[in-house]
This record gives C-alpha cells, structure tokens and sequence, in this order.
C-alpha cells in the first residue's frame, strides 16, 4: 500500500527518500549512547528481531517508509549494542602499580616517548585484566609490534570528561577494548612469548612492523616536526608533530592535512587513477579496443587499499577508502561516480560496521562535508556555464574550502569550541602545494622505498611540508584568525544536524524547511547555561564565574588537563596562569572563601571545616567530612566518587560527571 504522504504531499521526493535511512540507522545508534542505563542483550537482540520483521514489512509495501525507517532506527540500536558487547573489557577502577607483562599490538612514538597498547595483559595485581591496557614509555622504542614485554607501570581508569557533557575519552578507549591507561617505571624489556600467535595476530604484526620501518625510515630521512607530518602523511603516525605546527595548521583551516581521511585518499587513488588512465590512453590500440576507464580504477582501488593498510586503517582512514572505494566501483559498474546514493551506502556500511562511529568527530565532520559538496555540485549542475581549467581549479578549491568549512562548522565548535575564520585562503593557498608537490612525492617515496631509492623523493616532501607549514603559520597569523566559543549542548548540535540534513538530502522547495531548526539550534546554543562553578575529582582544582563572566581558578590547579579543558570549553582563550585568583577571593593557609551570591566555601584542611560548615551554602572540601550545613557539599571522596562536578548558583544546583555518563559498561565505580 502506497504511503499517502510520499505520494502526495512528497510529490518530486520519491527517489530521495531512502537517503533517510544510513540517517535514521545513525540516529539508532546515537539513542543507545544516549539513554542512562546499559540495556540488556535481550533488548539487543530484541531490537533486531523487530527490525527484521519491520524490514519484511516493507518489502511487501506496507507502509513501506515509515516500516523501514523504524526498521534502520531499531536496527541501529541493536548493532550498538552488539558492538559494545564485541568489545566489552573489565575496566579498572583504581590506580594500581603492578608489574605486568602483555603483547604490543601498536605503539606510536611521540615527543617525549613511545606509548603502546598491550594486548592479554597478565599481573597479580588485576583481579579481573582488562582486554587491553595503553601506557606511555620514556624513550624510543627498542621493539616491535608482536612483541611481547614485561614492565613496570602505574596504571589507572580510563580518563572521565573534565565536566557533564564533555568529550568522553573513556568511553572511546572501551570501544577499543581498553580498559586501563598510564606510564611506564623504568624501561620495558622483551620477554618470550607464553605461545605462538594465531594467522590473524601475525597478519596484523607484519603489516604494523611494516608501517613502524616506514615510519622510522621517513624520521631517519626528514627530522623534526616536518618528517613527523611526512609520517603522518603516509603512515598516520602522528607523535612526531610539534605542536607549533600543528597548531599553525589547524588555525588556518588546513588540520584536515594531518588526518588521513577523503583527501589524501582522493590524491593518492585519483592520482593514480588520472596517471593509469593516461598511460594507457597514449596506446591507441589499447585506448579504442579496451575498457581503460576500468583498469585505471581497478588500480586506483588496489592503491587506495594498501594507502589504508600501511596508514594503519584509522577510523577517518577507513570512511575516506570506503566512500572512495563506492566510487571507483561505481565506475567498474558504468555508474554516476559521487552521488548523493554512494554517500549513503557508504555510511550505512560504517554505520553497520562500527556503530560507535555515530559518536566520534571525525565521523560527524567527513560525512557533514561529503553531504555538504554533493548537495551544492548537484544544486549548481542545473545551471553550470563551462569556465577555463584555471577558474575551475580556483572555482572548485574556494567552493570545495566554503562548503567543507560551512558543513562542519557546528560540529568544530561543539567538540573543539573553535572557528578557523581564514579556512578559505589557507586551503587556496595550500591545496595546489599539497596536491601537485608534497603527495606527489609522498607516493614517488612510497613506490622506491622497497629499492631504498626514497630518500630524494621524501626530501622533496619535505621541501614541500615546509612551503605548506609556512603558509598556514601566515594565514594563522593574521589578525582574528581564529575564534574560540563556549561549548553548545548536544540538543543545539542535534537540530543543526538535522536541519543541515533536511537542505541537503531534499531537492525541492520544501528543503529550505531545514532552515528552521539549523536556526533553533543557533538559538540553543546561545541560550546554554554556563556552569558558574566546576570541580575536578582531586576537589582541589576549583573554578568559579566572576563578575567578568570568565572563570577563574581559586588556587593554582592541580589537575591541568581538566583545567585546560574547562578553559577551552567556556571559549577562554588564556593560559591557566592567567586564570588564577579572582576578585572578592580570600585565602589563608588552611582555605578559601568568596561570595558569589551565596557563600561559598573551600577548605584545605580540618581546621577550617568547623567555621565554613556554619557559614557556607556551597563547600568544596579538599579533606572528607560529614558536615550537614551546606545545601551543596562536596568532600574529597564526593569529587573522586562523582568523577568531578558541574554547579550552578541560580539555582543552587550541583550534577556530577558520574551521573551524567549513566550506568554504561565504560563508567567504572570508585
């Protein structure tokens, strides 16, 4: 039966409406980290029962598009769900030294070390052992992956967000079955292995052997910071960047450059493709009997696929090939190449694959802009007016910059709380660098390593990574380059999603309907509630609103990266130094003391507890206590146990991190 509403009302849409499905799938997935309590498997597979017969419900036409995007969103809840229980691993829930040996599956080197992760962790000191553990080593590394280590190290709970809303890095760690993080004492020797590995364990070992010798190899050819963005370029191994690069980088709209995602992968398989295709274009024998189009792309997938393999299949890695391998196969099968179809398919795919990808920036911002430049290149085909290869070199770098930077705007600012103002001129600048110099000679060096032939080939690179670095330190370096805003809620990026969604995925008048809530989110994250008061789970590092509206700590922080954090969240650009101390802020030996509406209090030790107890309405205690007076408390076991908390003074309220995450699999107790 014919759904009324697409047939009438929807009338011109017909065709685009499985579009909303990879959407509705990714919606489902985002309700299950959504929701505050673990569901069972019973509901998992509940959900996908559900699903199926919603899916045959639609296949025989009954309400055949409300049955199937019902079907996707149940769908989508029930793979993430499967996928946590995939990757389910106990989590440590107190610090612990323990000597503990544990095979390496990937290290990454970095400036003041090496950090790796060990797979089958073993010490007396776990009751139950994390699937995996990652701990920082000083040092290089004197080993491989496969290997096998015995050390030293201190290890504790996977990081919690600084603050109710924030960037959850514990649970990211769960979903790559690790369940505890930290540092080495001392070095880590290589021991004999308990057992030989299985075929899977040595095929993942030899290509991550293979990419750690590249990686050491570009270093050894292009030290410093430019051989760290060379690695990155082609192994994906980040560690060796400076920060003052990196920073440059991403403050002039280039930060894409260092990811490995749709670009690199567009250069090195288009390239390619383009470089096949003209080859064998020179034959005419072959151009005029042969499908030349075909093998040109067969090789462009063959090449994409190793670029994924040797870069070490990243997340971002993974979508870029998978949307690039859509469109090379599209082009074995006589098919529209890049279609707003291909992006679809090729996210559910994802979506189907890693659930969890719903959830990660980079998922949000590669499909944001895809979706972005597909919408405009199919809105100006209706009318394109053929133009010089200049201006339509210029035209596509300024259009491909505008729309990427417009897409992905809402989800920079909500996970990063930055704006790159210049984005347009920097990749105006830095693209025709990139594309015709630095990977160029990327995929020369890659094709003549084997010879040992790369080193001229990787110092082209360089010479290039060096012209591109200094492009974007001047494009940063202009006045107002970059802003930096306060965090928006989830709700107000949810509209803006899908009001962003709506323009792109309709094609008549009625697609400017979208307009509507890419506004109310503008209005949401503008109405947000900042908090007017954060405490770390040390209940030392304090941050309290002035009257200047900024935060401002009540002493030197102890824990830095929260600091940091909250800084960067509330849109304040300044060092945490500048941040110390505020007006009306009284301190003394034992606490300190400041009205901000209501009194708030924050002793340091049992001497100053008696008198605050009496006096305060919000106290922040660095000691434990069992004080009744104030309406907010929070002792040192309190913040420990709350993982840290958010208050607001008007009205008196205080939400802890701990509750915020749920009762989820990645939340340890402590």
């Amino acid at each position: 039966m014919a759904n009324p509403l697409s047939a009438v009302f929807w009338r011109g849409e017909e065709g685009r409406w499985p579009l909303w499905l990879p959407v509705v799938l990714g919606a489902g997935s985002g309700l299950y980290f959504a929701i505050p309590t673990e569901p069972s498997t019973a509901w998992a597979w509940g959900t996908l029962a559900l699903s199926a017969v919603l899916a045959l419900v639609a296949a025989f036409g009954w309400m055949r598009v409300t049955a199937a995007l019902l079907a996707a969103l149940l769908l989508g809840f029930g793979l993430a769900k499967g996928r946590e229980m995939r990757v389910a691993t106990p989590i440590l829930d107190h610090a612990v030294i323990a000597h503990l040996t544990g095979r390496v599956v990937s290290l990454e080197p970095r400036a003041t070390g090496t950090r790796v992760v060990l797979d089958q962790p073993r010490s007396g000191a776990f009751v139950v052992p994390p699937r995996r553990v990652r701990v920082a080593l000083r040092g290089a590394a004197a080993f491989r992956p496969g290997d096998s280590l015995s050390l030293t190290a201190k290890l504790d709970t996977p990081p919690a967000p600084s603050e109710p809303g924030a960037r959850d890095i514990g649970r990211e760690l769960y979903f790559q079955s690790i369940g505890a993080t930290g540092f080495a004492y001392g070095k880590a020797r290589v021991i004999v292995p308990a057992g030989p590995p299985d075929a899977m364990q040595r095929v993942s070992q030899t290509i991550e052997d293979l990419r750690q010798r590249m990686t050491a190899r570009i270093r050894a050819v292009l030290p410093g910071s430019t051989g760290g963005i060379a690695a990155a370029l082609i192994t994906g191994a980040r560690g060796g960047v400076s920060e003052e690069d990196e920073s440059a980088l991403r403050d002039a709209g280039l930060a894409h450059v260092l990811a490995i995602a749709g670009l690199h992968m567009a250069l090195v398989g288009g390239g390619l493709f383009w470089l096949v295709r003209a080859i064998l274009a020179a034959f005419p024998h072959v151009a005029l009997n042969y499908p030349i189009k075909k093998w040109a792309a067969g090789a462009a997938l063959a090449a994409g696929a190793f670029y994924l393999v040797i870069s070490g299949a990243a997340s971002p890695t993974v979508r870029a090939f998978t949307m690039f391998a859509f469109v090379m196969l599209a082009v074995l099968a006589d098919r529209p190449a890049l279609t707003m179809r291909s992006l679809a398919l090729a996210a559910a795919v994802l979506l189907i694959a890693r659930p969890d990808s719903i959830v990660e920036p980079g998922f949000q911002m590669s499909f944001a802009a895809v979706a972005g430049l597909i919408a405009v290149a199919e809105w100006e085909a209706t009318g394109r007016v053929t133009r010089g290869v200049v201006w339509r070199y210029a035209h596509g770098i300024m259009l491909t910059s505008l729309v990427g930077s417009f897409a992905t705007l809402p989800f920079a600012l909500f996970h990063f709380g930055r704006a790159a103002h210049y984005a347009v001129l920097g990749n105006l600048l830095a693209m025709p660098v990139m594309g015709f110099w630095v990977m160029p000679a990327a995929a020369l060096a890659v094709l003549l390593m084997p010879l040992g032939w790369d080193a001229p080939a990787l110092r082209a690179m360089g010479w290039g990574i060096d012209v591109m670095v200094a492009m974007g330190r001047w494009v940063s370096g202009l006045p107002g380059a970059v802003s930096q805003v306060a965090a928006m809620p989830v709700s107000a990026l949810v509209a803006v999603a899908l009001g962003g969604l709506w323009l792109a995925i309709w094609r008549t008048r009625r697609r400017w309907w979208g307009a509507g809530p890419v506004a109310l989110g503008v209005v949401l994250a503008m109405r947000a509630v900042a908090p007017d008061m954060l405490v770390a789970p040390d209940a030392v590092t304090v941050a309290i609103r002035s009257d200047d509206g900024r935060l401002h700590f009540a002493r030197k922080p102890r824990d830095k990266f929260a600091a940091q954090e909250w800084l960067r969240r509330d849109g304040d650009s300044r060092e945490i130094e500048d941040a110390v101390g505020m007006p009306g802020l009284k301190c003394d030996g034992v606490g300190c003391a400041v009205k901000r509406g209501v009194q708030i209090a924050l002793p340091l030790r049992l001497e100053a507890l008696a008198e605050d107890c009496a006096r305060a309405q919000v106290l922040v205690s660095a000691v434990t206590t069992t004080c009744q007076g104030p309406a907010v408390l929070i002792d040192q076991a309190g913040a420990r146990k709350g993982q840290g908390w958010r208050i607001t003074l008007s009205p008196l309220r205080a939400d802890s991190v701990r509750d915020s995450r749920g009762d989820r699999p990645w939340v340890a107790d402590q």
